[in-house]
Formats: C-alpha cells, sequence, structure tokens
C-alpha cells in the first residue's frame, strides 16, 4: 500500500476489527522544522530533595546514597550507551528555619520536615547543621550541576512572631516580626557568604516560598515550615537582601517570588497579586527589577493550573503574555502532581507510566506555552510505591523507621524528566517545530518540543506519544536535510532499561514512537554521535 493510501485509510477507518480483537491504526505525522526561529534559551533543569534528602545525605549507607546521587546527577552514559542518570543541571537547597532543633514543640507532626537552622538563638552560627542535605549539594557541585539555587520556606524561628516555624493565625500577614526584616536578611547573606567562602557557590538565593498560601497550622499537626508574604513585604525584604549581598561583593542573585500558582503571576489573589507587574514593573511603587542583585525572572509554580488541558495552555499563555510585556524570563520552579489532575478522570491508581506522561505533558506545555527557561521538580525522594501514583518523586524510598537506612526505586518520572534534563542543556535555543496539532489536540495525541545546540551543531526533539495508538513521524521539510545522523532514546511502560537508546546511525524515512511514550531524537550533521 502506498504512503499515500496508507494515509487515506487510516484517516476514513482509524481501527480495524479482525476477529474479535480491536486494532488500532497507526498515526502518521510530518514534522516541520524552522530553526531560524527561536524561542526561549534553556538555563537550567532541576529538583530539590526535600523533606527526605537530609536522612539520606546523613544517615544512609555510602554506596546506597551515591548511587541515588548519581541517578539525579550523572551527566554519563553506561557501556551500551544508555544515560547513568537524568543530569539534572540545577539543585535546590532549603535554607532551614530551626523547627528541628525545637522537636515536638515546633508544632510540625513529622520529624523528618523538621529542618535544622545555621544560626542558633544567642546569634552565634553552627556550620555543622543541615548535613545530610549538604552532602547531596556537594555530590551536585562534584557532578557539574551547572546551578545551586538556597531557598527559604520560612525566617528562621527566632524572628517569627509566634516563635514557630508556620502560621497559627489565618490572617495571611507575614510571620516575621517587623523589626526583623534587616536580620533575616541578613541572615541569608550570611549563609550564601559562608558558603562561599566554603567553595560552594549558590547561583541564586530565593528568600520567600509560595507567599499567597496563609501556612497556618495548628500547633502538633503543621505539615512544613512556611509563612505568607505581601508584594510589600517582598519589596522591602528584597531590597535589604540585595544591600547585604553587595556589602558582601557576591554575585548570587535574588530569586523572585516562587509564586504559589502560575496564574498569580498576572492575576488578583490577596496582597501578593499579579506579582509581575508588582515587582518588575517600573511603574510600580514596589519595583525591584533595577536592583543589582535581583534577577530579571520571575518564578512560578504550576501546582493546580495542570488540569485541564484547555485550562492548563490557557494559564500559560497568560503568562507567556505577561513576562514578555515585562522583559523579564520565566521559570518554573517547582511542581509535583498534588492534586488529582494527573488521574485524568480515571478512578483507582495511576500506573508510574502515566505519571511520567502526566508530568511530561505538563513540561511540556511549561516549555513551548509559557516560554520556561528553566523547569524545577519539587521533591526527588520521597517514601512511597515504585508502581503506582508516583507522582510526588523521582525516587521512591522505602526507609527504616527512623530514616537511616532503607531500599530505593528510581521510578518512570525520573526518566520522563531526564528526557529533558539530560539531553537538554543550559544555553540551548528552544526553535520552531510543527506536527500540524493544536496545542490543545497535542495534549492527548502527539506533543513535540526542539532545541538547538549550537556548540556541536545538533538538534534535540523529546516527542510525547500520549495516545494509545502507536505513531511515526517523518520529517518534512529542506531543514531536515541537513541532519544526517540520528540517536533515538525511549521511556515507556515495556522498557526495563529507562532512557533506551533505541537506535542509532543514518537518518531513516520515519521513527516509530511506541504508544503512551517519551522518546528523545539527537540529531547531528555529522557521524561524531
Amino acid at each position: 500500500m502506498s504512503i499515500l493510501a496508507k494515509n487515506i485509510w487510516c484517516s476514513v477507518f482509524p481501527m480495524l476489527f479482525l476477529g474479535t480483537s480491536l486494532v488500532f491504526a497507526q498515526k502518521e505525522y510530518k514534522l516541520s522544522i524552522n530553526t531560524d526561529i527561536a524561542y526561549q534559551t534553556i538555563d537550567n533543569f532541576g529538583a530539590a530533595a526535600c523533606w527526605f534528602g537530609e536522612g539520606v545525605g546523613k544517615h544512609w549507607p555510602k554506596d546506597k546514597k551515591e548511587e541515588i546521587a548519581k541517578l539525579l546527577f550523572s551527566k554519563e552514559m553506561d557501556p551500551n550507551g544508555n544515560p547513568e542518570g537524568i543530569g539534572l543541571s540545577a539543585w535546590r537547597f532549603n535554607i532551614g528555619a530551626g523547627t528541628f532543633e525545637q522537636g515536638e514543640q515546633s508544632g510540625i507532626s513529622d520529624f523528618r520536615k523538621r529542618v535544622e537552622c545555621f544560626q542558633n538563638r544567642n546569634g552565634t552560627y553552627d556550620w555543622s547543621k543541615q548535613s545530610g542535605y549538604l552532602w547531596l549539594v556537594q555530590k551536585a557541585k562534584e557532578y557539574g550541576v551547572e546551578k545551586l539555587i538556597a531557598f527559604s520556606n520560612s525566617p528562621p524561628v527566632q524572628f517569627t512572631k509566634n516563635g514557630l516555624g508556620f502560621k497559627t493565625e489565618k490572617d495571611k500577614k507575614t510571620n516575621l516580626k517587623e523589626d526583623k526584616f534587616d536580620d533575616f536578611a541578613e541572615f541569608l547573606a550570611t549563609v550564601i557568604n559562608h558558603f562561599e567562602e566554603e567553595g560552594i557557590h549558590f547561583d541564586y538565593v530565593s528568600p520567600v516560598n509560595e507567599p499567597q498560601w496563609d501556612w497556618f497550622g495548628e500547633v502538633g499537626n503543621a505539615k512544613q515550615e512556611g509563612s505568607p508574604w505581601s508584594n510589600e513585604d517582598i519589596s522591602k525584604l528584597t531590597k535589604l537582601l540585595d544591600t547585604n549581598l553587595a556589602d558582601r561583593d557576591l554575585d548570587t542573585k535574588i530569586l523572585l517570588s516562587e509564586s504559589a500558582q502560575l496564574n498569580f503571576l498576572y492575576d488578583g489573589y490577596g496582597t501578593a497579586a499579579e506579582q509581575v507587574s508588582a515587582l518588575f514593573s517600573p511603574k510600580s511603587s514596589l519595583y525591584v527589577g533595577d536592583l543589582s542583585h535581583v534577577a530579571p525572572v520571575v518564578a512560578g509554580h504550576s501546582y493546580f493550573t495542570d488540569t485541564p488541558d484547555t485550562t492548563m495552555i490557557h494559564i500559560r499563555q497568560n503568562v507567556q503574555n505577561v513576562t514578555t510585556s515585562h522583559e523579564v524570563d520565566f521559570w518554573q520552579s517547582e511542581y509535583s502532581m498534588l492534586a488529582n489532575g494527573f488521574r485524568e478522570g480515571e478512578e483507582g491508581k495511576r500506573s508510574a507510566m502515566d505519571c511520567a506522561l502526566f508530568l511530561a505533558k505538563v513540561i511540556h506545555f511549561d516549555l513551548t506555552v509559557a516560554n520556561a527557561s528553566a523547569w524545577q521538580f519539587w521533591n526527588s525522594m520521597e517514601p512511597g510505591s515504585p508502581d503506582f501514583d508516583t507522582r510526588y518523586y523521582f525516587i521512591a524510598l522505602n526507609p527504616n523507621e527512623n530514616h537511616t537506612d532503607g531500599e530505593f526505586y528510581p521510578v518512570k518520572t525520573l526518566w520522563a524528566m531526564g528526557h529533558y534534563s539530560y539531553f537538554i542543556k543550559p544555553g540551548m535555543k528552544r526553535v520552531d517545530v510543527s506536527s500540524g496539532l493544536m496545542p490543545k489536540e497535542e495534549a492527548q495525541n502527539l506533543m513535540v518540543s526542539a532545541y538547538l545546540d549550537l556548540t556541536n551543531d545538533a538538534l534535540t526533539m523529546v516527542l510525547v506519544n500520549y495516545s494509545e495508538e502507536e505513531a511515526t513521524v517523518a520529517l518534512d521539510g529542506k531543514q531536515w536535510e541537513n541532519y544526517k545522523y540520528y540517536k533515538h532514546y525511549l521511556t515507556n511502560a515495556d522498557s526495563n532499561i529507562n532512557l533506551d537508546k533505541q537506535a542509532e546511525g543514518s537518518m531513516p524515512e520515519q521513527i516509530e514512537l511506541p504508544k503512551r511514550s517519551i522518546s528523545t531524537l539527537v540529531l547531528q550533521k555529522t557521524d561524531e554521535i
């Protein structure tokens, strides 16, 4: 059957009955590329290790935690040409507020979510604190992770109004005492300066986290450290932190403002609304965009904005519009599948591959619609199942009671992230590629994005076949003729190797994509691949 006849047959008869079996026809796509149309430059792909990285880094046996570090940070390949890990290019480190030292009096129910503070109550510093988290920071540095980011969820408890790391009133006012703003800024700068002197350079410091939430908790049943902030609070703290960093001659940039949802960047929500215009418009009285240590970046979180597909796309279009109009980059700085959108209306447990595909979908639209130049996951490791509802983590932990040892299992979400973090390096540019589908059609069918690497004249494409049908892609147009050689890496439910090199060699006329799969194609003009 000719290609033309096959296309007509598939369009008219999308599925066939053979006996009693239902067989889906294969979908075919022609991909057109225009590398002359470039969008954002990629800065990084990253993750954090709250809250369980402290126990792993501090207590787990060396061979186990070294293997976990390799899975997260390695940029190397094994002897068979499969990536050893996902090659993260950013790592997030939480500067704790001191709830760990408070013990049960902290009011935080899970001891693993209490965090030490470098500053003692008498104002002295103890740099032996947070050794588990810092072990992971050091491993990230050793593996060559390009960007290190320090972030704070709450001011130190000695600076807060209630002496706790969370709010006990629902007034959405910051928990930081009015006369402790400068102390908090000095504390953050002191921490950054200390590690600079120790050879660990934090490229960014993020002083506030999800300022729109009230972070209310009942003592004894609170979930974690946190504080609300108004835009006025954020502007005031940022100016003080900028001065403190300058006084220490540090080039660490301030990252703002870790908005709790993407729509809060442009829409109204309490005292921390419309954050792009409030903080980055020169017309605003709260403007901080002219400060030397403020990065020209706004960071937001993709939580609760991931379903349905049309809403997800619409919100990201608005993010792209507002950040472009204010000439700032957008970073998606925290996400996991907190809500039930990842279930997509299905009852019961979702498989590890279902979760991986949903994660890849969110990453895809954050990159291709919101134009994110960085994308960071929340919790890279957490106790949980390796097989079902793997929505919170890359590595499922099965720890002992004290979290001092246990077993661990890399899950499909790790490798979904790896299709982006391992292959799309800092400095690569997203370029125009089209399958002929509109974004809302892509979301349940084929999602494709492309990234140009000028350093070695290569093109990387990530293709997410979200459907239950196998697909093929053919490369259409003259620009494709420049690429003679390729490698194909695959993650699907059947693969035992999770960034599995499927093929390499001369470019074929078409490439097959299994159903419910994620593929990366690395295309080059020479055979040095």
